[in-house]
Formats: structure tokens, sequence, C-alpha cells
């Protein structure tokens, strides 16, 4: 099993920070291949042509092991989930048989960028957002949250839009059998994972979704401003949202790039964003990548779900409630407090200690990552007693 891994970060001793679902910290690997980045540019005399792409596909094979994704060439490079959503609504337009009506299926809470995206389409194509509201109280809350999933996708649902684990308090969603039903549908599944990749196992092959969209600053312990995608075959010959001159056949060859390309590079290259090839933000996520396929998702769940057990049923001791681990990740957990307790000021002794959570809604969020020690989910305890 992991041990700890604070030594391949920079974090100061006295900070206790488990907050890695608002921004991770960078390990020193990444900070270090960004200064070079930077170096690059201010040495601009060193960047040929074939520099442009000779990180690209080895960052793409690097993302498609950690998902286990068999075909590199269904990874795009984005710059935000917004980005990445924006293709799947332009390309849920073209869809056969979309019909005036139809819906597309998300949950409730979820993050902005999986909201907003569906409005433009909406309009377009009359179409609704329906969405499957949270479970009342707090027993068997998750089962009964995925069970209504699957109750409402039917002939009606065009498209069904979820995150792996809910963004406020780490739910898990049962996706393989959550796509199995869309596809007996006929619908899209789309999954945001931006709070899963890298720390949590997710498997393409078992899922089978048509797109999944991923933010590598959070627990892909990467930089901000670049992410990555997987577009299935729905989306081969669909229509992206920019015309990068990278993503044609050909471009590789600066001298003929005169010569127009009507042909895309092969599958998802054509949804890759401009400037894919950033000088500073590519080397930095690829030692991210690096990194988290040497600790491994598996690795990662099991050294966080071990280093949180005590501390939970410490806090389940004093009244607090978390989801069952069955049915949450134990890399970002919800702290639902003690009724009558105001969280607010729970934050305010927290950030006096130096520990840094988030408050999602009623939620204390606690997400920790293979920097964290017991020291750190000690401090914690130790406040919320109170």
């Amino acid at each position: 099993m992991l041990t700890c891994q604070k030594h391949l970060f920079s974090l100061p001793t006295d900070v206790h920070y488990l907050n890695c679902a608002t921004m991770s910290p960078l390990p020193k690997s990444v900070e270090q291949a960004g200064y070079q980045g930077i170096q690059r540019k201010v040495l601009p005399y060193g960047l040929t042509q074939e520099k442009f792409f000779d990180e690209i596909q080895p960052l793409k094979q690097k993302f498609a092991q950690l998902i286990n994704c068999p075909d590199p060439e269904r990874i795009a490079i984005i710059p935000a989930v917004s980005y990445g959503m924006a293709t799947v609504a332009k390309n849920l337009a073209a869809k056969p048989a979309l019909l005036p009506g139809q819906h597309i299926l998300t949950i409730q809470d979820e993050f902005p960028s999986d909201v907003y995206a569906w409005d433009a389409i909406c309009a377009e194509k009359q179409l609704s957002v329906k969405t499957v509201g949270i479970p009342e109280g707090l027993e068997n809350r998750a089962t009964r949250w995925n069970e209504r999933i699957l109750e409402s996708i039917n002939h009606s649902t065009c498209m069904v839009v979820l995150p792996h684990i809910h963004w406020t308090d780490g739910t898990k969603f049962d996706l393989v059998a959550i796509a199995e039903r869309a596809r007996l549908y006929g619908a899209l599944m789309v999954i945001d994972a931006t709070q899963s990749v890298g720390a949590l196992p997710l498997d393409i092959q078992a899922i089978q979704p048509d797109a999944l969209v991923c933010a590598s600053y959070k627990c892909m312990l990467g930089p901000y401003s670049i992410g990555l995608a997987y577009y299935g075959e729905y989306f081969d010959t669909g229509s992206p949202i920019e015309q990068s001159w990278m993503n044609r056949q050909g471009s590789d060859n600066f001298r003929n790039l005169i010569d127009y390309q009507a042909n895309y590079r092969p599958k998802a290259w054509r949804y890759s964003v401009g400037e894919q090839s950033n000088f500073i933000l590519m080397p930095m996520l690829s030692k991210a990548l690096d990194l988290l396929l040497d600790l491994s998702p598996q690795g990662v769940q099991a050294y966080t779900q071990n280093l949180i057990k005590e501390p939970l049923e410490t806090l389940k001791e004093l009244g607090y409630w978390s989801e069952n681990q069955e049915y949450r990740a134990s890399h970002l957990f919800g702290l639902f407090a003690p009724t009558g307790t105001d969280i607010a000021k729970i934050q305010e002794k927290l950030l006096a200690k130096n520990i840094y959570v988030s408050l999602r809604g009623n939620v204390i969020r606690v997400s920790p990552s293979v920097y964290n020690d017991v020291e750190d989910m000690n401090a914690l305890v130790e406040v919320l007693r109170g």
C-alpha cells in the first residue's frame, strides 16, 4: 500500500490542505516542468516544428492508459470542461431521431459547466433538461439516487450527463448500469470525470460512454487551463467548435501548411483546442500523468480510504454523517453536520488552524490526497469535536 507522498510536494508542514477537489497543489516534478517550459519560450529558437507535436501523442497515450481506453486517438486536449461540453452540445444537434420534447437527463446540484452547456441546444431543438433530485433523508441515500436516475431514463431521453462522483459530497454513481440503460434507449452517455480521474479507478471499456470530459487541476494533480477528453464513435464525423490548423492531416509539415486540407486527423483529433502544444502546460500535465500512473488510481483510493477510516468513525460518533464507504469516494466526501450546527463558523475555526476544506451547500467537503497524513485528519477532527 502507498505511504504518504508529502515529500513530492512543496506544502508547508503547518498547513493541513484537505481541499484537492477545489485545486490540487502541484507536485515538485510538475512544478519543475513548468519552469522548464517557460525557459523554452524564453529561448524560442529551440522550438522546431517537431516540438509542436512531439508531446501530444505521448500525453494522449498516458491519459488513455489511466482510464483504460485502448485507443489514444480518441483523446482530445481541451482547455476546460466547458469547452469539452460545448463540443458535446454542438454534436448533439446532429443526433439521429432527435425530437422536440426530448430531454437531457442530469442530477440536482450538478456543477454549472455541465448545466449551462445545454441552454442553446435546448432552445434550438426544443429540448429540456430533466433533473433527478436528491432523495430526502440520509438513509440509503446513494442507492435511492442511483435508482431514481435509472428509472428516469426512457424513450424521451436523448442524453444522460453525469459525474463519476458528485462534486459536493463524493456520492458515487453507477456509471456502468446507467450507461447500459442509456444505450438501451438510444441516449448518449456523457461523463464529467474531473473529480475522479487519477484518484478513483474508471474504466472506459466497462462503461462505454460516448464522451468523458476532465479538467486536470484537481485530483489529476495538473495545472490550470488544460484538460483531456474522450470521444467515442458517435463523434468520429462530428463538428468541432473551432477549426485549428493542427487538427488537419499533414499539419506537422510546416512547409506545406498553405496546401489547405479538408480532412481532419483521425477520430478525436478534431476536438482538440487550438495551440494545444502549450509549451508550459503540456509538459506539466505530462509529468502529472507520469506520477498518477506510478501511484495508480487504485493506490490513491486505497491510501485515502485507510487515511480517513478512523477519523470518520470518530466524526460519526460526534453526530456527523457521511455516506457509507461503498457508495462514496474516499478522496472526496461530504460531512453533514448535526442539526443546528453553523458550518460557516466551523470553517472560520478550521482556517484559524490552517485547515483547508470547502463548504458546498450544507456540506463540509473534505478532499484528501496522497500528500495528506494522519496529522491532517486529526487536526480536522479536533476542530469538529468542538
